[in-house]
């Protein structure tokens, strides 16, 4: 298959590469490396439009300097790519996400292994380590979890670990559905339910605890489906937004019966942890 590489030098580079990875990653860029001056970003060449590049809002903003460059790469050995650039992740000191080929950490409470190929979710994105960070302190066990946008399916693999029993785990790109079901069957969690699609593809109802860790607008317009799916004082986690969007999503949770218990961030990013407190 065929990919379009995307690389950009960006300054200010911390702030500004986050929010050009954001928005790369909603016009269908799957994959991201960080780079001293940057990113390199790959989409597939049948999804790749020029105009969509050139609409990005951060190339018009001032306050950034981005340069960059597309071509065209053949198909290659994409595993052999993530092996040059994966790192190992240690979570709170309790979870480690790890390719196949890193060695395993002793005393590691949740040993996670993840090939991620293209999907998103690695562990790497402040996003999903808040999302780690957050389920790290939640009891799961006997719970009812979905994972909405699951990329790599690493939230519903920990969900299970720490004893949830039943799991959904939904993302809408085809690579992130494979790579799913591949890494559930690296960690022996094979109970884990994955479906491709949105939310339409949610199949129960009553979820003890939802998550969420997709962008603001995908959040705000699947918020309601979320809530119908949640038990009474049912947990919903919802992070992949900026931290300036806090108040938008605070102000759309309240609306619809969802009371703020614990937010937390890391860089530019936010996560929400709310209760459902509809009768």
């Amino acid at each position: 298959m065929e990919y379009v590489e995307f690389t950009a030098e960006v300054s200010p580079l911390e702030i500004g590469r986050d929010i050009l990875i954001a928005e790369l990653a909603e016009i269908g860029f799957e994959s991201f490396v960080e780079t001293n001056n940057g990113i390199e970003a790959y989409i597939q060449s049948e999804k790749f439009i020029e105009k969509a590049i050139k609409g990005l809002n951060i190339l018009q903003n001032t306050n950034f300097k981005i340069e960059y460059s597309t071509k065209k790469i053949a198909d290659q050995n994409w595993n052999a790519e993530w092996e040059k650039n994966f790192e190992l992740i240690n979570v709170e000191g309790e979870c480690c996400i790890r390719a196949p080929f890193h060695n395993k950490i002793e005393g590691i409470k949740y040993d996670i292994i993840i090939d991620p190929k293209m999907s998103f979710g690695t562990g790497h994105h402040e996003t999903t380590y808040l999302m780690i960070k957050r389920l790290l302190n939640l009891n799961l066990e006997n719970k009812k979890v979905l994972d909405m946008g699951c990329g790599t399916g690493i939230l519903a693999i920990l969900a299970k670990m720490k004893g949830a029993t039943y799991i959904e785990a939904i993302d809408i790109d085809e690579w992130a559905y494979n790579n799913t079901l591949e890494n559930i069957r690296n960690n022996n969690c094979n109970e884990i339910n994955v479906f491709k699609g949105g939310v339409g593809k949610i199949q129960l109802t009553g979820f003890d605890v939802i998550i969420a860790n997709i962008n603001r607008n995908i959040l705000l317009n699947d918020m309601s489906d979320y809530v119908k799916a949640l038990s009474l004082n049912g947990i919903l986690l919802l992070s992949g937004f900026f931290s300036s969007d806090r108040e938008v999503l605070i102000e759309a949770t309240s609306k619809l019966g969802l009371e703020l218990v614990f937010t937390d961030s890391k860089n530019d990013w936010t996560m929400l942890h709310l209760v459902n407190k509809n009768g």
